[in-house]
C-alpha cells in the first residue's frame, strides 16, 4: 500500500491523526510520557483483533501497490486480473484496503470468488476503504498492519508504488533474506518500473559495494504477465508445502482450499 504526498505538517485536508495530535501536544504537555505509555494497550488491541480474525483466513497472497493509480491504468487492470487468477486457485487476497492497486486486488479477489481482505490504515490524507472488501480490518499503527501482512500472507505480488510500497517490499525481502520467515515468493510486476531498482541493486549494492549476497537477488521475481505472476506464486506455495511435508511439519491449512467466506458468517 502506498500513501500519497502531504504538506509539511502531514495534513493536506484538515484531518489530523491521533498520532499527529499527540506528537504536537508533546511540545507542551508535561505528562506526555504517561500518555504515550497507555498507547501500548491500543497496540495490543490491534494485534489481538487482527490475529483472531486473520487466523481463519487460510492460504493468502498479499498484493501491494500505489493508491494513486486510477481504474483506467494498465497496472490497475493487471492487479485485478492477477488477484482474480489467484482467487480462482483458492487463495485469499489481502491488500491495504485503500484505492488504486489495493482496490484492484480486492476487486479481483471477489471476481474470482475468493475471500477479499483489506487491512485499512488511519491516515491524515487519501485513504478510504474500498468497496470490495469481505473483511475490513482497521489499523492505527503501520507496524501492526505490516506485521499482519507478513504473518498471514504466503506470497507477495508487488505492483508499482511509492514509499509505502517500497517499505512493504523490503520488509518482506529482509525477513526472507534473514530467515526470520519461510521463503515465500516475492513477485514484482512491471519490468519497466522495477528494472532500474533491480539494476542498481545488482551493480551498486552487490557488485560495487558488496552489501548483499548474489543469492539475495534471486528472492525477487519480475514479470509483465498476470498469468506468469500467478504461476510464480503458486509454484512458490507448492514448494513450501512440499518442504513442510518432507520435514513432517503440519502445514496447518492444506495448501489451497475452496472459498473461505463460510468462516465469516457476518460478511
Amino acid at each position: 500500500m502506498t500513501t500519497g504526498s502531504s504538506s509539511g505538517n502531514g495534513n493536506s485536508n484538515g484531518h489530523l491523526t491521533d498520532d499527529y495530535i499527540l506528537l504536537e501536544s508533546a511540545l507542551q504537555a508535561a505528562d506526555f510520557t504517561t500518555t504515550d505509555t497507555w498507547r501500548v494497550f491500543r497496540i495490543m488491541s490491534e494485534f489481538v483483533q487482527a490475529f483472531e480474525t486473520m487466523s481463519k483466513v487460510g492460504v493468502a497472497a498479499c498484493i501491494f501497490g500505489s493508491a494513486r493509480l486510477k481504474r483506467d491504468h494498465r497496472y490497475y487492470r493487471a492487479a485485478e486480473i492477477t488477484a482474480e487468477i489467484l482467487a480462482r486457485q483458492g487463495l485469499a487476497i489481502i491488500s491495504g484496503g485503500g484505492p488504486g492497486i489495493m482496490e484492484a486486488a480486492n476487486r479481483g479477489a471477489q471476481e474470482g470468488g475468493g475471500l477479499s481482505v483489506g487491512c485499512n490504515i488511519e491516515l491524515p490524507f487519501e485513504q478510504e476503504g474500498n468497496a470490495y472488501q469481505d473483511l475490513a480490518l482497521q489499523f492505527h499503527y503501520f507496524f501492526c498492519r505490516k506485521m499482519v501482512f507478513m504473518k498471514y500472507a504466503t506470497a507477495f505480488v508487488i505492483f508499482p508504488g511509492g514509499f509505502g510500497t517500497m517499505d512493504e517490499l523490503f520488509e518482506a525481502a529482509t525477513l526472507v533474506q534473514c530467515r526470520k520467515v519461510r521463503s515465500f515468493p516475492i513477485v514484482l510486476f512491471g519490468r519497466d518500473y522495477w528494472g532500474g531498482l533491480l539494476d542498481w541493486m545488482r551493480t551498486t549494492m552487490l557488485e560495487a559495494e558488496g552489501c548483499i549476497s548474489p543469492g539475495d537477488l534471486d528472492l525477487l521475481r519480475v514479470t509483465d504477465d498476470e498469468e506468469e505472476a500467478a504461476r510464480f506464486v503458486m509454484e512458490g506455495i507448492h514448494a513450501l508445502q512440499q518442504r513442510k511435508e518432507r520435514l513432517g511439519v503440519d502445514a496447518g491449512h492444506k495448501l489451497i482450499k475452496p472459498l473461505r467466506k463460510d468462516r465469516f458468517p457476518n460478511v
